[in-house]
């Protein structure tokens, strides 16, 4: 019988993940469970989205109030990205996943059976508590379950935001054939406490925790248990290693260590994906969160109309996620993100300068363009970038950091887009928003760092000998 490999430390981990070939059987179910909290993420947001013009009239509700509610949601995830992933660093990356299901749950069942505007606020803050929790612990697991050579894989979150985003559109417009009248609101935010519900069920069943935090940990016998329990890995505990002994000996990583993400090597990774985080999900939030809006203009005053105009929006956004892995993969995340940039500068510029002044079908095209750019290029490598760029001791802290930044901008597009829209209008609006992603770019093509073309930070962190190295030795 072949002699089993020895586990001491969290290199030897990576190592064994990152030798299979493909992800399978029970691996590949839990893979997908871990997507499917982002899918809830996305699935909330459409939620109001779709919903918030007949709340608005049933609640008589103010352009302030409206304001509040969508941007309630982003404003709590910038406390709750960071503090997600210290307690995933702190606890391991599963408790914090399922604890974010259940606070999901309660929001959105206190929003569908709320009386006033206070109680669906109240609603709005639990289910940003789940969505800055969920999204920070995610993308670090599901770069810690993923082989390097499959790390494109992670950008396949963009598609899955847009197929939720598409399904709670159509589940709306079911609601309005079904002539609910102007509770189709409650329908659409409650319907994402059935979505949480069986999520929390089947993370709990399936979940099991990252052998690689395990290792990083310096609990090697369980993370050789779950080697084997997920993926089918027969290996052994051996003596630890250098680094997984100081991982035991050394304080545990927290806010007060939250530096380590701005010095060294690390600092230019903590730019990159806070800029290209913050780049995309201010000029989804200000231009792709409002496509009922935007459709309402283009296709006339008619929710059946608005609402298929914006699912088919959000098919090229499906599209355009799924051509994101492929991108990634052949130019690396930093060039993908640049060229996408690129091409929401140029669809911005477009729609600023010619809105309602071309036919139609130009008019169908420009946000086509938009989304497209964005989904395939920066909004998918937003997230990615962050999980892959840090080691293990540090890798959700990184996330949690980079999603508060991405919050920041989820919540100026939110508030800001409606504010500078009724001041000089919709295509005024979209030049000025043609800033952000030209910022983008640039940033993008200064700074040259990119994990699909670098070594693991794990395995320098393992051949630097300890934690605390892995920063100033990274990715020379």
């Amino acid at each position: 019988m072949a002699q089993r490999p020895s586990v001491r430390g969290v290199g030897d981990v990576v190592a064994l993940i990152d030798g299979l070939g493909k992800i399978t059987g029970r691996a590949q179910v839990i893979w997908f469970l871990v997507f499917g909290g982002l899918f809830l993420d996305a699935y909330s947001n459409a939620a109001l989205s779709a919903g918030l013009g007949p709340m608005t009239s049933q609640m008589e509700l103010s352009s302030t109030q409206v304001s509040i509610l969508t941007a309630t949601a982003p404003a709590l995830a910038i406390i709750f990205n960071p503090f997600g992933g210290w307690l995933a660093t702190r606890i391991g990356r599963v408790p914090p996943l399922l604890l974010a299901k259940v606070f999901a749950i309660a929001g959105a069942l206190l929003a569908a059976f709320a009386g006033d505007f206070t109680v669906v606020w109240l609603g709005r803050v639990l289910v940003g508590v789940a969505y800055g929790i969920d999204f920070a612990v995610a993308m670090a697991l599901l770069a810690e379950y993923t082989p390097a050579k499959l790390g494109g894989r992670l950008n396949l979150w963009q598609a899955v935001w847009y197929v939720a985003t598409t399904s709670n559109l159509a589940l709306a417009l079911l609601f309005f054939n079904l002539d609910v009248g102007a509770d189709i609101w409650r329908w659409s935010v409650g319907s994402a406490a059935v979505v949480a519900v069986a999520l929390l069920l089947g993370q709990w069943l399936m979940l099991k925790e990252s052998p690689t935090w395990l290792a990083s940990k310096g609990r090697l016998a369980e993370s050789v248990a779950n080697l084997d329990r997920i993926y089918g890995i027969k290996a052994v505990a051996g003596e630890p290693d250098g680094a997984a002994r100081a991982a035991t000996e050394a304080p545990a990583i927290g806010f007060r260590q939250a530096g380590v993400l701005f010095r060294g090597d690390y600092l230019p990774r903590t730019i990159l994906s806070s800029v290209i985080s913050l780049g995309q999900s201010m000029q989804y939030f200000a231009v792709g969160w409002y496509l009922p809006l935007i459709s309402l203009t283009i296709f006339g005053e008619s929710f059946e109309k608005a609402t298929i105009g914006s699912m088919v929006f959000n098919a090229f956004g499906i599209a355009g996620g799924l051509l994101s892995a492929y991108f990634g993969r052949r130019l690396g995340l930093r060039l993908s993100s640049a060229a996408g940039f690129a091409g929401v500068f140029v669809a911005l510029l477009a729609m600023g300068l010619t809105f309602e002044k071309v036919p139609t079908a130009v008019a169908f095209l420009l946000p086509v363009l938009f989304i497209l750019c964005h989904s395939s290029g920066p909004g998918a490598n937003g997230k990615s970038i962050a999980a892959l760029s840090y080691s293990s001791d540090v890798r959700a802290l990184g996330t949690g950091v980079t999603g508060m930044v991405g919050s920041f901008g989820s919540v100026v597009g939110l508030y800001v887009f409606p504010q500078i829209k009724d001041s000089l209008g919709l295509a005024d609006t979209f030049l000025v928003l043609s800033v952000v992603p030209l910022l983008g770019l640039i940033t993008c093509l200064a700074i040259k760092w990119d994990p699909t073309k670098a070594a693991s930070p794990d395995e320098t962190a393992a051949r630097a000998g300890s934690p605390e190295s892995a920063a100033p030795a990274a990715a020379r």
